[in-house]
């Protein structure tokens, strides 16, 4: 594997090359994280992944496109998984995918973030994603690869998610507030 150079330095830092890079979806995670009974942490994962990032020469001119199949859900156990494509939660029948869109982006810190429209359940809601630039290589079958870490907070009961049951000593089973962890990999499209 040969390790190039496919990124450049701006003013706003380390960026890969402008060009449009399409998911990888084999090395890509969605993840989630919500509290449940106030106390422990339950991680989900999204499988189903596609996606198009676009860098901009001007790297705030970049636009980001991503889709999530919300069947491709799991959380290690069956029931729970069920019950979150459930109209419980995101009715996978009736909305089967969860988007993302940014037209821009802006430095932040170290990193970048994106104003972008997430839609869960056919509610649309503006919600920041913190994005970091990780790195771009040459993969051993001389395509370009890029990589990106990125995190989200929402309040799922925005987005109609809104099951929850109280429990005896206080507090409810799930938690309002849902952590948003993606690692990206990403393959430049030539031409």
């Amino acid at each position: 594997m040969t390790v190039t150079d496919l990124s450049r330095t701006t003013t706003n830092g380390h960026v890969p090359n402008a060009g449009t890079y399409v998911i990888d979806a084999a090395h890509t995670t969605v993840d989630f994280i919500a509290r449940h009974l106030m106390v422990a942490k339950v991680r989900g994962t999204f499988s189903g992944v596609t996606g198009t990032i676009v860098v901009g020469e001007d790297p705030t001119h970049s636009t980001i496109e991503v889709a999530v199949d919300m069947a491709s859900v799991t959380t290690r156990d069956e029931a729970r998984d069920t019950h979150l494509r459930s109209s419980d939660f995101f009715e996978v029948e009736r909305h089967p995918t969860m988007t993302y869109h940014a037209s821009a982006v802006k430095p932040k810190g170290d990193g970048w973030i994106a104003e972008g429209e997430l839609t869960i359940r056919g509610v649309t809601k503006v919600v920041p994603l913190a994005f970091e630039f990780l790195g771009a290589i040459t993969d051993p079958w001389g395509g370009s690869r890029i990589a990106f870490s990125a995190t989200a907070e929402i309040d799922r009961e925005e987005f109609g998610l809104t099951w929850n049951a109280a429990i005896e000593t206080g507090g409810v089973v799930v938690s309002r507030n849902i952590k948003i962890e993606i690692e990206a990999e990403l393959v430049h499209q030539a031409g």
